[in-house]
């Protein structure tokens, strides 16, 4: 079977253009989604979901980035993809949507995306300082997140985020 000229590899090749044209990025992710739908590779149509709704959500057009966000999201988790199903949870609360939480039932599953960031930085050992600077954050900020995520986890001290720094997931 030849691989030239697959749908796939063309979307493929029109999402990476759109990363590079901001000129004609809508057009070139729309017919790369079209293509998508001719083919049977939903980790490639979900990642140019998610490139898409990346855009849109930059573009300041939050409706329609959630509609890709949450396509892609979707399919991720689907095929179990957690690094990617989590990237997608984050735009798509950037978008200004609360994700549901990772199906995984993961300790930190109750967590924002940077709350759980936080916390497992913070049980690794790292001060409010160190996690700062790692996370482009103020240690004000950090500080903030470590105050929402103790409640969430049952928590009192910072002693006892020890415990999730091996199965934060």
């Amino acid at each position: 079977m030849s691989r030239i000229g697959q749908p796939w590899a063309r979307a493929v090749a029109l999402r990476c253009r759109a990363l590079v044209r901001s000129a004609d990025a809508e057009a070139s992710y729309e017919e790369a989604a079209e293509l998508h739908g001719r083919g049977d590779r939903p980790l490639e149509r979900a990642r140019t979901e998610l490139l898409w709704g990346q855009w849109l959500r930059r573009a300041r057009r939050p409706g329609a980035a959630r509609t890709r966000l949450r396509s892609a999201l979707e399919t991720f988790e689907a095929i179990g993809a957690a690094p990617w199903a989590a990237r997608a949870r984050a735009e798509l609360e950037a978008a200004g949507e609360r994700a549901a939480p990772s199906r995984d039932g993961g300790p930190l599953s109750c967590l924002t995306s940077q709350e759980a960031q936080v916390v497992r930085l913070a049980a690794a050992g790292a001060t409010n300082r160190e996690i700062a600077a790692r996370l482009f954050l103020s240690p004000r900020t950090v500080a903030y997140h470590l105050y929402k995520a103790f409640p969430k986890l049952g928590v009192d001290s910072r002693h006892e985020l020890k415990r999730f720094g091996d199965r934060a997931s």
